[in-house]
């Protein structure tokens, strides 16, 4: 039973995104700015409640074993995933949305390929979180139930349905067809499941390194809404759009965790 409900709480973020790229089938060529804001501002907001509640004070709550020093494994995983987010940023060639100068090295991929690794690549703490937390479900331990961890998949599938769209749409007003923009959409998000299962294997060989793998993931997701999502969400005129739904998606994910978790 507990590996039947993991394996569907890996599937369900991938959902998320795969729905939210189906949104390219009825829809026209084009995303409205202030949507793209308010899309990625709900998506950072998700994932910075989502860090703290679901990975940082758990992973806390695991090392408190240690007294005074339970911070410690999240201070090292922390950094652990913003030093391994930065070697991506800088070892893969990808382009973010709204912008014409690709970043990592010299390549020839095509743009919407470079479009379709820049999502891919923030993707991957998404899928490790997942892993992180279902890791602890598996291993029994307390302070990780199965709602906790569902609670956190759907957070993330929530976060992913406007980051499919927001991936998807664009390449439509490249000039991708609309079934290729949405075969894309998809491609971006396959790499959550892998990353989430890869995780949960990890953590089953080394249970110890369990805050670790959950600090590493929050440290990976910070990065990429720091470094990544709030610049998009607040550019060009009107950016309280953003801010407020920032604001939303933080609340909502806070509330379902406490309540649910």
């Amino acid at each position: 039973m507990k590996l039947w409900l993991t394996a569907l709480g890996l599937l369900i973020p991938f959902l998320g995104t795969s729905l939210g790229a189906a949104c390219v089938l009825p829809a026209r060529r084009t995303l409205n700015p202030q949507v793209q804001r308010g899309l990625t501002g709900f998506a950072a907001g998700v994932m910075v409640a989502a860090s703290v509640w679901s990975l940082l004070l758990p992973a806390m709550d695991q090392a408190a074993y240690m007294g005074k020093w339970a911070f410690l494994p999240a201070v090292l995983g922390f950094w652990g995933g913003v030093f391994f987010l930065l070697l991506l940023d800088h070892a893969v060639p990808h382009l973010h949305l709204g912008s014409d100068e690709a970043e990592g090295p010299g390549s020839g991929l095509s743009r919407t390929a470079k479009l379709v690794l820049a999502v891919t690549i923030h993707n991957i703490p998404e899928g490790m979180a997942v892993g992180a937390i279902f890791a602890g479900y598996l291993a029994g331990d307390a302070g990780i139930t199965i709602s906790g961890a569902l609670v956190l998949a759907a957070g993330i599938a929530l976060q992913n349905f406007p980051e499919g769209a927001i991936i998807s749409l664009p390449l439509r007003a490249e000039g991708v067809s609309r079934r290729k923009a949405l075969l894309w959409g998809i491609i971006s998000g396959v790499v959550e499941p892998a990353a989430a299962a890869l995780t949960v294997l990890g953590a089953g060989l080394l249970v110890p390194v369990l805050p670790y793998l959950l600090s590493f993931a929050a440290g990976a997701m910070l990065y990429v809404v720091v470094e990544e999502l709030i610049p998009e969400m607040s550019v060009g005129r009107h950016s309280n759009v953003g801010t407020l739904t920032f604001s939303l998606g933080f609340t909502i994910m806070m509330a379902l965790d406490v309540a649910l978790g």
